[in-house]
């Protein structure tokens, strides 16, 4: 009688994987084309993101060159005008300095004439030609309140 239960109990055993396995292909089936589905917006992703970095590279490249023509292409740095125009903004030489991104000390040497600013700093400084008081006094302030 044992043999009976032994050989009843393994084919009852048997019958039932068969009938989880036919029960869960379709499962399986579809689980696999959601991973493949997955992959492919992954590669899709990425490639995107590649191709939007490469953009990016190239607007910030053309509007580097677009600002360097306006700003620096009709400006010559001398000393005297820029003596003359942090005085028209009523400026000190500290706060004119911090306009473009550089001490008090280095403009009060631009302005003797020891040294010279570099060319990105020539492109702050023809910005700052066109500037008038209030818009140097706001921002300013602008800087101050970031840097608290």
């Amino acid at each position: 009688m044992a043999n009976i239960t032994v050989v009843l109990r393994e084919e009852i055993s048997r019958v039932a994987r068969k009938e989880i396995k036919n029960q869960t292909k379709a499962l399986r089936k579809t689980s696999a084309e959601h991973r493949k589905k997955i992959a492919e917006m992954r590669r899709q992703i990425s490639e995107l993101q590649r191709k939007v970095t490469f953009l990016e590279k190239q607007v910030l490249k053309n509007i580097k060159t677009k600002v360097g023509e306006d700003d620096t292409g009709n400006f010559r740095f001398s000393a005297k005008g820029l003596r003359s125009n942090r005085k028209r903004l009523g400026l000190s030489a500290t706060d004119y300095g911090k306009l473009v991104g550089v001490t008090g000390q280095t403009v009060y040497m631009w302005e003797r004439e020891t040294t010279s600013p570099r060319e990105q700093q020539v492109e702050s400084l023809a910005s700052l030609r066109r500037m008038g008081k209030k818009e140097a006094r706001a921002r300013l302030e602008g800087l101050a309140k970031k840097a608290k």
